[in-house]
């Protein structure tokens, strides 16, 4: 493998491992935890699912209750470096 792969390629196989690695866990995640998914034929029976609470608790993950607390900012320290006032 060593002498068919070139050190200059490393960074966009990373890259393209990262990426491929994201896909393969959205599509896991949808295929096995969206409550809109009909895997079994008892589901898949029913035209409309009463899946309310399912489907709120697949809509509310950790991570977005975890960011709806912290402030809409990328980087605050550069924000508040730029935006205090300088006079004072």
């Amino acid at each position: 493998m060593g002498r068919w792969v070139k050190p200059d390629v490393y960074p966009l196989m990373a890259a393209m491992t990262f990426v491929t690695s994201l896909c393969i866990f959205q599509l896991t995640r949808n295929a096995l935890l969206n409550p809109d998914v009909r895997v079994n034929k008892a589901h898949r029976g029913m035209s409309v699912l009463d899946n309310a609470e399912e489907g709120r608790k697949y809509a509310e993950h950790g991570l977005r209750k975890f960011l709806r607390t912290r402030p809409p900012e990328v980087m605050p320290t550069i924000n508040h470096f730029f935006s205090k006032d300088k006079s004072t």
